[in-house]
């Protein structure tokens, strides 16, 4: 893969909040041009070499990824590896009014790749436009809905699907949700949704706290199998978490004391964390959820290069962590209060120093499109092949996890 190009994401919600998609997107340096064609194909190669299986099929089938496109890419190598079925490639209105880039789309089109196109006035949207896209990007005017409203009614007629950017608000994207568009959301999924639900810890979370108090103290088995014997939902759900495709275990573990036997306490504590999250009653979207197990697995695999794995796995647990306070409804200094945490996960929480910060700050970076990220992956001394190497892998983890 050449140059210096990270990828960042950005999820799509779909009117229900469901995550179903993302848009991959390449951050390089800020001197340099954007990516010429070599650059992009070799790119989109590496990124279905990482979401594809042996035989050619995507990891995340539920989940539609949208990348950055131009005509010259139809002769291109890396294109032809992505799965068409669920890759949309998203073109700039002028490539519709030049012959040569529009018979290009056609025909990737007609290899079954999606095709999104942006930058379009959609009132003045030629009819002939809608059998060569699957998608088409339109910008939310929050002060004039209605007027909206009956211009995508018009468009919910066709098979065209709509994506809103700019949803800056809740009550944004509400708006969105009402007019049957899915929206590209940015960082909105971080900001605290407002909702009647009750904050603070429900009983679940309180006797998830409690089993992970006493793995740290090395309680003996027994002890543990008593607690999680008073819930079983609870016991039900761990187990289904312990056994998913997310950890690839070749045997099927059938109770709690055959999961420590085959993985110990340090595993078993990572996956009571996602537990804890999982287990909230806060109301909080779904994609915040996602969000925290794949910034967690992201930030462990970037320190697998380079920790032990029990401290890879506090990475991980650094990770849920962040965004542990938003999912419950509390703030972290209260979160923080409800359990011993190492010293250096909370010093990576609060400040993103210590062993465990830089690597959860260059996996957070990652999602927020900063552009930092390249010096922060420098004074890791990670490439960033690596970078993205871990990102990817992390989504597709996540995404395994999260069907669990």
């Amino acid at each position: 893969m050449s140059g210096v190009n990270f990828i960042v994401r950005e999820p799509l919600l779909d009117p229900s909040q469901r995550v179903v998609g993302f848009q991959l997107s390449w951050q390089g340096d800020a001197k340099k041009a954007e990516p010429d064609v070599e650059t992009l194909s070799a790119l989109m190669g590496f990124v279905a070499e990482q979401l594809n299986d042996e035989n050619q099929q995507s990891k995340i089938a539920d989940s539609t990824i949208f990348l950055e496109a131009v005509p010259g890419l139809l002769q291109a190598e890396g294109i032809r590896k992505l799965c068409p079925q669920n890759t949309v490639l998203i073109f700039s209105k002028r490539y519709f009014a030049d012959a040569e880039s529009l018979a290009a789309i056609k025909e990737l089109r007609g290899l079954g790749f999606g095709v999104c196109l942006k930058n379009a006035d959609v009132t003045a949207l030629e009819r002939s436009f809608f059998s060569l896209i699957s998608h088409i990007e339109v910008q939310l005017d929050p002060a004039n809905i209605a007027k909206q409203a009956k211009v995508y009614a018009a468009l919910k007629q066709s098979n065209v699907q709509m994506v809103a950017r700019n949803v800056a608000t809740w009550a944004d994207f509400e708006a969105c949700a009402a007019l049957g568009l899915s929206s590209f959301v940015g960082k909105l999924h971080l900001t605290p949704r407002p909702t009647t639900a009750q904050k603070g810890l429900n009983s679940a979370q309180a006797t998830i706290l409690q089993l992970m108090e006493m793995i740290r103290k090395n309680a003996d088995i027994q002890q543990l199998e008593t607690v999680v014997k008073r819930d079983a939902a609870l016991a039900y759900k761990l187990l289904r978490y312990i056994n998913s495709a997310g950890f690839g275990l070749r045997t099927e573990v059938q109770s709690l004391k055959h999961a420590v036997t085959i993985l110990g306490y340090s595993p078993l504590y990572r996956w009571l964390t996602l537990l804890l999250a999982t287990a909230s009653s806060s109301g909080s979207s779904p994609v915040l959820l996602e969000t925290a197990i794949l910034r967690g697995r992201f930030a462990e695999l970037l320190g697998q290069a380079f920790m032990s794995k029990t401290e890879a796995e506090n990475l991980f647990v650094a990770g849920m962590f962040s965004l542990l306070d938003r999912l419950i409804g509390l703030p972290m200094q209260e979160v923080l209060s409800t359990i011993q945490l190492p010293d250096a996960v909370v010093e990576a929480l609060i400040s993103r120093s210590g062993p465990y910060g830089p690597c959860l700050a260059l996996a957070e970076a990652c999602e927020l499109n900063s552009m930092l990220v390249l010096s922060m992956a420098e004074s890791l001394k990670i490439s960033p092949e690596d970078v993205n190497r871990a990102h990817l892998s992390a989504l597709v983890w996540a995404k395994n996890v999260t069907k669990a």
